[in-house]
């Protein structure tokens, strides 16, 4: 069975590192979203097996749009993608229902393993 994934990142050249190696490893990107409203409208669209999220993001950042997410496709798994230094950020999308987060730029190794680790929970 295909992995559905959903990717939100407002910057589009993070969209497209990311689109690359997940297709890569047989992923399939049903759906990306540059805000965390896009998102919560995708994610109830799609409802995705995993969510990459953003957590900066314009109109809507990543851990406000988790909630919304939660709630319009239950049983996606988001992964949080932060930049260094958003620790404290990272933790409150933990609380709010994040399984994951992944640190920019992207390791494709520990991006897989992140998959891995919500595919298993």
């Amino acid at each position: 069975m295909a992995v559905n994934v959903m990717i939100v990142d407002d910057a589009v050249f993070m969209r497209t590192v990311l689109k690359k190696m997940l297709t890569e490893e047989g992923y399939e990107v049903i759906a990306e979203a540059s805000n965390g409203k896009e998102a919560i409208a995708k994610a109830k669209e799609f409802k995705p097996d995993i969510i990459t999220l953003d957590i900066t993001m314009p109109e809507m950042d990543g851990v406000t749009a988790i909630p919304g997410i939660v709630e319009s496709s239950p049983d996606s798994k988001i992964i949080m993608c932060s930049a260094m230094g958003q620790q404290p950020m990272v933790v409150d999308a933990i609380k709010k229902g994040a399984k994951d987060f992944i640190v920019k730029p992207f390791q494709k190794a520990r991006v897989l393993q992140a998959i891995e680790n919500v595919l298993d929970k």
